[in-house]
C-alpha cells in the first residue's frame, strides 16, 4: 500500500517527486500515536521511549492548551480553535420529543493553504512544512 509521507517527514531518495512514498510502517490509513512514535524512531533515530514520550507530550500539550479555552496554530498545517455553541431546543429523532441542548464549547480544525494544496495535489509533498 501506498500513502503519502507524513507532514515533515522527508520522502525517499529513489521516489519519484511529487509522488506518494511508501511507508511500509504504515499499514492503516489512519495514522495513530503509535505509529507516529515509530516513524519518529525510524527516521530520527531516537529510542523508543523518547519518541513514544515525545508524541505524548506534543498531544497533551495541544489538549491542555485546548482545555483553557486558547487556540492553537500548528503554522503550515492548520488551527485548531474553541468555539462556544450557544444553547439551542433540539429534539430526539425517533420520538419527535423536544429536549434543550445545552451551551458547549466544541473544537474546529481548519487546514492551512498549504496542507489543503498538497491534499489537493497543487503543491509537491516534498515542500517544507514552515
Amino acid at each position: 500500500m501506498t500513502t503519502s509521507p507524513a507532514p515533515g517527514l522527508e520522502p525517499d531518495d529513489d521516489a519519484p517527486a511529487g509522488e506518494p512514498v511508501a511507508l511500509p510502517s504504515i499499514e492503516t490509513p489512519t495514522l495513530t500515536k503509535a505509529e507516529l512514535a515509530e516513524l519518529l524512531f525510524e527516521r530520527l533515530g531516537l529510542n523508543k521511549r523518547e519518541s513514544k514520550d515525545m508524541v505524548e507530550a506534543f498531544f497533551d500539550l495541544i489538549h491542555a492548551t485546548l482545555v483553557t479555552g486558547h487556540d492553537v496554530k500548528l503554522s503550515g498545517f492548520g488551527n485548531f480553535n474553541i468555539r462556544r455553541k450557544a444553547p439551542r431546543p433540539g429534539r430526539n429523532p425517533r420520538t419527535g420529543e423536544a429536549i434543550p441542548i445545552k451551551a458547549r464549547n466544541v473544537v474546529t480544525f481548519h487546514a492551512s493553504h498549504k496542507l489543503k494544496g498538497v491534499v489537493q495535489g497543487d503543491i509537491p509533498p516534498g515542500d517544507e512544512f514552515e
